[in-house]
């Protein structure tokens, strides 16, 4: 496996090399699940440019939003402000290698969590879980294949089943409430402008009170 500083380097030269990588939305899974839970403090694995993490805030969440790319969360800073919700945002660079930031979490998201290089996507799991509150959730969302217009994805991106992440929490969720276990398609723009999809994956947890 990769050294974990080649990850950071990895995802520094990606946002630097364009103005903007993501839309600025959060994703609609997020907003499909979390809109109707009541807002306390959230931690954002890998958050990118911030679209989660600002729309959380937006809606009350007092959230730490952590990637490892310096020049991903300049924007996540720069969303938050532009969004009057700054206050309410704490950006972290961090290596979610050497664990997630301390403090318990009412929500933990890990949304499309997910590198080429030097990420174990496993153990970064297991630790985050562990900063769940009591009472609180933990929602895991990724790929399960490579765009339909794709034969194959990076040889280096493992692809899962809410199976999978399942197995790889093991017993730190031993007792959890399994609120949601899914492969669904997603839509998605191909480079010619058709549309194309996705298939990903979605677990929802919830950790006894």
């Amino acid at each position: 496996m990769a050294r974990t500083d080649d990850c950071g380097a990895f995802w520094e030269n990606r946002y630097r090399e364009t103005e903007r990588m993501w839309t600025g939305a959060p994703n609609e899974l997020l907003v499909r699940e979390i809109s109707s839970v009541g807002p306390t403090t959230a931690l954002d694995l890998g958050c990118g440019e911030g679209g989660d993490a600002v729309w959380l805030a937006a809606r009350g969440w007092q959230v730490t939003a952590v990637d490892i790319a310096p020049t991903a969360l300049e924007r996540v800073r720069d969303a938050a402000r532009a969004t009057g919700v700054a206050e309410r945002v704490t950006p972290m660079c961090r290596d979610l290698a050497c664990g997630p930031p301390p403090g318990e979490f009412g929500l933990v998201v890990a949304m499309f969590l997910h590198s080429p290089v030097g990420m174990p996507r496993g153990e970064v799991l297991r630790a985050a879980a562990q900063r769940v509150a009591a009472g609180g959730t933990l929602l895991v969302v990724g790929h399960s294949g490579a765009p339909s217009w794709q034969p194959r994805t990076s040889p280096h991106t493992r692809l899962t089943t809410p199976d999978d992440v399942l197995a790889e929490l093991g017993t730190t969720v031993r007792g959890w409430s399994v609120d949601l276990r899914e492969m669904y398609e997603a839509p998605m723009s191909r480079p010619n402008g058709q549309v194309g999809f996705r298939v990903e994956n979605a677990l929802r947890l919830g950790r006894p009170v």
